[in-house]
């Protein structure tokens, strides 16, 4: 079991005559990714990677089935096609553009919660990696070779430092039931909590890791959830120990602006939630290793 998506998950690619969203389709297709077609204003009945070009997302489910949906559009249209998906049927959209305004994301997010939440799609991103279920399918634009098949999920904010985990964890024969990428901007689809959620919930998920940074409420939330309703054991590696306060790095949520949102003060906090916390980077896999020892669990 998988969480998001499996090998079966039908998937359409918003945007996919761009030159990016063609390598990565292709990617995606050679992982063994059920891509089923692509969707492109204007473009209908095109063929790019082998599957077929829709002009609406709406054309493109009912021909097709697509539950799922990689949104690889320019950040001026970004947030019209994750509406789109969502009012065309899509479950699960994954959006990997940056540089999505903030007032955008809001009138995203007002626009998916217009739907009850057993219709309501799911969103991770804008600004991510995506997702990946190892040996099953990957929804993104991540090396899909450094991840093993296995019982560790990941979710973060950062798509390099969730590569960087997945690496170590692989050097280790240790592997990962899916990682998650959340994405770095202030005002995202998905939360840590509410894919933290989704992994106390599968069953093949025994480990959590969970990468978060600088900047933002999120990791104390996510504390909270893990303090009152996880039984699973959680890791943890916060970046950002040595920013200076009110200094953007990188993302556009990476800005220390209130307490709890510098990674001295977020690492306190989920120390106190009983999170165990890496204290760098590349003590990650070493950490979960540990972790996994404790609980009599090879890999």
């Amino acid at each position: 079991m998988s969480i998001l998506l499996n090998k079966e998950t039908k998937v359409i690619v918003q945007g996919i005559t761009g030159r990016m969203a063609q390598f990565h389709t292709d990617d995606m297709l050679k992982y063994g990714t059920n891509v089923v077609g692509g969707v492109v204003p204007g473009k209908g009945g095109q063929t790019v990677c082998g599957v077929p070009v829709f002009n609406t997302v709406k054309e493109a489910v009912a021909a097709t089935g697509a539950e799922a949906s990689l949104v690889f559009v320019p950040p001026p249209f970004a947030a019209d096609s994750i509406m789109e998906a969502a009012d065309g049927g899509i479950r699960y959209c994954v959006c990997i553009t940056d540089g999505i305004p903030a007032q955008d994301m809001i009138k995203v997010k007002r626009y998916m919660y217009r739907y009850p939440k057993e219709r309501r799609m799911v969103l991770t991103g804008p600004n991510c990696a995506g997702t990946i279920s190892p040996g099953k399918a990957l929804l993104g634009i991540m090396p899909g070779h450094i991840y093993l098949p296995g019982s560790v999920g990941i979710v973060g904010r950062s798509g390099t430092l969730g590569y960087e985990a997945a690496s170590q964890l692989k050097e280790l024969g240790l592997g990962i039931s899916t990682s998650v990428g959340i994405g770095g901007d202030p005002i995202n689809g998905s939360s840590f909590r509410d894919i933290l959620e989704r992994f106390e919930a599968d069953p093949e998920t025994e480990v959590v890791c969970m990468i978060g940074e600088i900047g933002g409420p999120q990791e104390a939330e996510a504390a909270e959830y893990i303090r009152d309703h996880m039984t699973k054991p959680v890791v943890a590696y916060v970046a950002g120990l040595t920013a200076p306060k009110g200094r953007t790095m990188g993302h556009a949520g990476a800005i220390i602006s209130a307490f709890g949102e510098s990674a001295s003060e977020k690492v306190e906090i989920l120390s106190a939630a009983g999170v165990t916390v890496a204290e760098h980077p590349s003590q990650i896999g070493a950490t979960i290793a540990g972790v996994m020892e404790k609980m009599g669990r090879a890999a």
